[in-house]
C-alpha cells in the first residue's frame, strides 16, 4: 500500500503531460539538466578550492594565442578604377 505500482506512476505521467501540455516538457526537462549540470561543477570547484592551487596545470601551457589575420588594404580613395563608364575630369 505504501508502494506506487506501474499504474500509479502512469496516471500521475498522464496528469502531468495534460497539465503542462507536450511543448513545455522538452523545455522542462532543458532546464533542470542544465540546473544539474551548474550544480555539478559548482560541488566539484568547492572540493577543489580546499586543494594547492599554486602549482601551474598543463592546461596554461597548451593555450595558443588565436592566429593574426593579414592586414587590410585600404580601398581606392582617388577615380573610379571599378566602373569603367565612368569619365574622370
Amino acid at each position: 500500500m505504501g508502494a506506487l505500482s506501474a499504474w500509479h506512476w502512469a496516471i500521475v505521467l498522464i496528469v502531468i503531460v495534460v497539465l503542462f501540455g507536450s511543448k513545455k516538457l522538452p523545455e522542462a526537462a532543458r532546464g533542470l539538466g542544465r540546473s544539474l549540470r551548474i550544480f555539478k561543477s559548482e560541488v566539484k570547484e568547492m572540493q577543489n578550492d580546499g586543494k594547492d592551487t599554486s602549482a601551474p596545470t598543463e592546461q596554461a601551457s597548451t593555450v595558443t594565442p588565436p592566429a593574426q589575420l593579414p592586414p587590410v588594404e585600404a580601398p581606392y580613395t582617388t577615380g573610379n578604377a571599378h566602373n569603367p563608364e565612368s569619365k574622370s575630369a
